[in-house]
């Protein structure tokens, strides 16, 4: 579990292609210590575990699922990722409930400046839409982010300079493709109306298919 509040930058030192499959070599830019094998650790918001590690380094493997979901499949070495240990019992949560497990890939449309901020609109599949609401939260590329305004295919966060500063964000330009993970809650939510909504189709084409509508 983690809060989408990026402790910091890595730096990916090395790839290794296994078939479908990678194992990433990070630098953290930060002092990241005590790494034990078999943390979890999010890179762009995506919970990997931990093979190897040092104060410094560490190696974690990447499925052909978490490829196949994720932008860390369009990684290269030198590029700059995001950070997060695991959220510990007792620590305050800062951001929102993460899981690390990344729904989709959003794709940012526009980036304008908004004061000291950065108002940014970001596009994703409509299937995932029913998720996103204005000032709930969102994790993208790891961040926690509230939502100012959305619709069916589109969200737009704003960007306050600390953020900025401190993760990828600077980086990202119209076309970057980011991950993206909607609030659990919403899920839990839809999944529990999930059986109602399904009745309620079913009670209109029975009342269709018999001339009531």
């Amino acid at each position: 579990m983690f809060t989408g509040i990026i402790q910091g930058q890595g730096r990916l030192t090395a790839l290794r292609q296994s078939g479908r499959e990678r194992v990433l070599s990070i630098r953290a830019l930060f002092a990241l210590e005590d790494i034990a094998v078999g943390e979890s650790i999010a890179v762009n918001g995506a919970c990997l575990t931990v093979e190897r590690g040092t104060d410094e380094c560490f190696t974690a493997y990447a499925s052909a699922e978490t490829l196949g979901r994720t932008n860390l499949s369009f990684l290269r070495p030198d590029a700059l990722v995001n950070l997060e240990r695991a959220l510990a019992i007792g620590q305050r949560l800062g951001g929102h409930l993460v899981n690390g497990h990344v729904d989709c890939l959003a794709t940012v449309r526009s980036v304008q400046e908004a004061g000291q901020s950065v108002r940014i609109r970001l596009a994703f599949p409509a299937e995932y839409g029913e998720l996103v609401i204005p000032k709930g939260s969102v994790a993208l590329d790891g961040i926690s982010l509230t939502v100012n305004a959305c619709g069916d295919d589109f969200l737009e966060v704003n960007v306050i300079p600390e953020t900025r500063r401190s993760t990828t964000i600077t980086s990202w330009v119209p076309g970057t493709l980011v991950n993206m993970e909607a609030d659990m809650i919403g899920k839990y939510v839809r999944r529990m109306l999930a059986p109602r909504r399904e009745g309620a189709r079913l009670d209109e084409k029975f009342l269709r298919e018999h001339g009531f509508v």
